[in-house]
């Protein structure tokens, strides 16, 4: 199995990987990553509850840093909350080091010959196999079934305001300007949102109804009394 990332062994003989390494290698931000690890390491009591880790100063080009040596499990873990395009690579590589490990620790002791030894991975790995693919479903179905997280609310919201502007005839126009009409229409089209999908705010809906909210939004069209008070503001002429 090819390395994906650097494996360790702790001071208690346990197999830990680097969260700065991991960090990087899911693709996320190095500028932020002082910020990220002490919420998602340092203060984080999810992750925090029943994983090991342990933090450890570095120096990197004559700056102090903080890394910190975590768990198969909590890396496991940041992997599948990273959500980027290398999240599930990080994840069943994981699963497979710790099949592989436990394996290994199964092994102490009992001899085999080579050709049993060759069968009885061969069979591990190809449950292990299985097991990935039932662990991938059922983190899908858990992420279907996320409320939406921040960015993607303003993401929706960002959609609202140019659905608005297009729905009053454009930035500047007569009902632009006017305040009272931009804030109904707004109004409006965050009152069919939350109509649609039963909820009181954006973070309510899931994310995989997220598809639907944009398409809502995108294709939204003002009710005939609005409309109409659009029509006749934008076609005032101003002396």
């Amino acid at each position: 199995m090819n390395e994906l990332i650097t494996l360790k062994t702790s001071e208690g003989g346990k197999k830990t990987v680097s969260a700065k390494e991991l960090y990087e290698g899911l693709g996320l931000n190095k500028a932020v990553w002082a910020r990220w690890s002490g919420v998602n390491i340092e203060h984080n009591e999810f992750f925090n509850e029943g994983y090991d880790w342990r933090g450890v100063q570095q120096e990197v080009e004559g700056n102090k840093t903080w890394d910190f040596e975590i768990s198969l499990e909590f890396a496991k873990h940041i992997a599948m909350m990273a959500r980027t395009e290398r999240s599930h690579q990080f994840r069943n590589y994981f699963l497979v080091c710790e099949a592989k490990l436990k394996e290994q620790q199964n092994m102490i002791g009992v001899k085999m010959s080579p050709m049993e030894l060759l069968e009885t991975q061969f069979a591990a790995l190809k449950e292990q196999d299985k097991k990935i693919d039932g662990v991938s479903k059922k983190v899908n179905d858990l992420e279907d079934n996320l409320p939406l997280f921040n960015i993607d609310c303003k993401e929706l919201q960002a959609l609202v305001r140019k659905t608005g502007i297009k729905a009053l005839g454009g930035y500047k126009t007569q009902a632009y300007n006017d305040n009272s009409l931009r804030q109904k229409v707004y109004q409006d089209i965050q009152y069919q949102i939350k109509r649609e999908f039963g909820v009181n705010r954006y973070e309510a809906i899931k994310r995989s109804q997220l598809e639907k909210a944009t398409y809502l939004v995108t294709y939204y069209e003002l009710p005939l009394v609005l409309a109409d008070e659009v029509i006749l503001l934008n076609n005032q002429v101003t002396f």
